[in-house]
């Protein structure tokens, strides 16, 4: 992963306090848990389409599943329809270079294009591991490298990961250090002023963005 020489380490000097209040946060985690429900029984056809179609590939598993920092700093398991070939990381962890990464399958190509393979995740916020809306999670192996140059990552740790994120509307995949710095940034901002009103504002933009065949 290439890391810019203009990135310099940030000086963690003040804490970043969550903009919700313990009530917003109990009911945003209710809210979550009967939207993911439901979404789960709904779009049960389509993860089925989603499942044989990964699965007639190549053979081989449709779900592909990868161990992500959550909130408090404790692992967890994401879950994914699997977009990428078997092989993909067998020369160590690589993150995802857009829609002409070579790794990815046809149909894994086309489930990451529209977003389809992220829909695993309903059962991460369903069992509350995730929210609808947070930071995206990451590995530990990215995680290190980046708090050498900014340790306020760790804030991100108060609050559960997000399927979406305000980060991801203005930063989209990030494939360079310097695109992780300036999520965590994002990130940041949203964990001091997120709110129900913030949220939903993220969940449109998200929603408007995927209809209208955005690239993130």
């Amino acid at each position: 992963m290439s890391t810019p020489s203009l990135i310099q380490p940030v000086k963690d000097d003040r804490f970043i306090r969550d903009g919700m209040n313990g009530f917003e946060r109990n009911v945003k985690r209710f809210i979550d848990c009967i939207t993911a429900s439901i979404a789960l029984v709904v779009f049960s056809p389509l993860f089925l389409a989603c499942y044989i179609a990964v699965k007639r590939e190549d053979g081989g598993p449709a779900i592909f599943k990868q161990e992500r920092i959550g909130r408090f700093g404790r692992p967890f398991y994401i879950y994914k329809f699997r977009s990428m070939k078997l092989d993909a990381e067998k020369y160590g962890p690589a993150l995802y270079a857009g829609g002409e990464d070579q790794r990815l399958t046809k149909v894994g190509k086309f489930l990451r294009e529209h977003h389809l393979d992220e829909l695993p995740q309903l059962w991460n916020v369903f069992i509350g591991e995730m929210a609808f809306i947070g930071p995206r999670p990451e590995r530990k192996f990215y995680i290190d490298q980046i708090m050498q140059y900014d340790p306020r990552y760790r804030y991100l740790y108060q609050i559960r990961p997000g399927v979406t994120s305000y980060a991801t509307l203005y930063n989209g995949y990030t494939d360079t250090m310097e695109k992780m710095l300036r999520r965590l940034r994002y990130d940041l901002f949203y964990l001091e002023h997120r709110s129900w009103w913030f949220d939903f504002k993220i969940l449109w933009m998200t929603f408007f963005s995927i209809v209208f065949g955005k690239k993130f």
